[in-house]
């Protein structure tokens, strides 16, 4: 087996995010900043170059691949904190591929086998441990969305963000193992009677980073980071 590449985002350049990826290259796992080195480096959602952060990983050898990432709860029982592993997700807006042939016609998906030893190695914290199963509902972003369309989408899915399904359809394409473990920083635009402010995102990023280091700290080692 490979190596295991760990891919972080926002969440991973925040107040503490670097502890983040500390804890992934300690334990040996190959590092991706999605969203750039941070600072000025900073790419938005929308503009992710997802083949040119992924296929490195796979020509440099690594099979598998956790992605972290940060998420909006379209439950009020989902609370901020929570850490889930989706099972699906849903991306009707999404036109991306590899390839420019008739093997763009592909059936994407988090691959079930290795989502079920990220399950099976993620420690349970004292905050709980992973949720198993809920459908990502990808948006364009790099908005956030309104409370109408909040409205339309959380009958379907559990958790919204910008980015991980579209990671997940290239991961695959590319012969990369992928699943994911979202961080619920807030609850989506309209469950709460304020609107959601990005800039009040902070303490619950830094209290997520936290648990996200904990949890690599605690999974990598078990599931043979630098291969087996």
């Amino acid at each position: 087996m490979g190596r295991l590449a760990v891919v972080i985002g926002s969440n991973g350049l925040g107040p503490g995010g670097e502890t983040v990826a500390a804890a992934a290259a300690e334990h040996g796992a190959a590092v991706v900043q999605r969203h750039g080195g941070g600072g000025d480096e900073y790419v938005l959602p929308h503009e992710i170059d997802h083949v040119g952060n992924l296929r490195p990983l796979a020509e440099q050898g690594c099979d598998r691949v956790l992605a972290l990432a940060s998420v909006g709860s379209l439950r009020a029982g989902l609370p901020v904190g929570s850490l889930v592993c989706p099972d699906d997700f849903i991306a009707l807006q999404l036109g991306l591929s590899v390839f420019a042939d008739e093997r763009a016609h592909s059936a994407p998906g988090f691959d079930l086998g290795w989502r079920q030893e990220v399950l099976e190695a993620w420690p349970n914290g004292d905050d709980g441990g992973l949720i198993d199963g809920g459908v990502y509902w990808q948006t364009v972003g790099p908005r956030f969305e309104t409370p109408a369309e909040i409205r339309l989408i959380a009958p379907h899915a559990d958790v919204v963000g910008m980015t991980v399904a579209a990671e997940c359809v290239v991961a695959r394409e590319l012969g990369l193992a992928y699943a994911a473990v979202c961080a619920v920083d807030n609850l989506a635009n309209g469950l709460e009677a304020e609107p959601v402010e990005v800039e009040a995102l902070d303490p619950a990023r830094a209290g997520n980073a936290r648990r996200l280091r904990e949890g690599l700290a605690g999974a990598l080692p078990r599931l043979g980071a630098v291969g087996r």
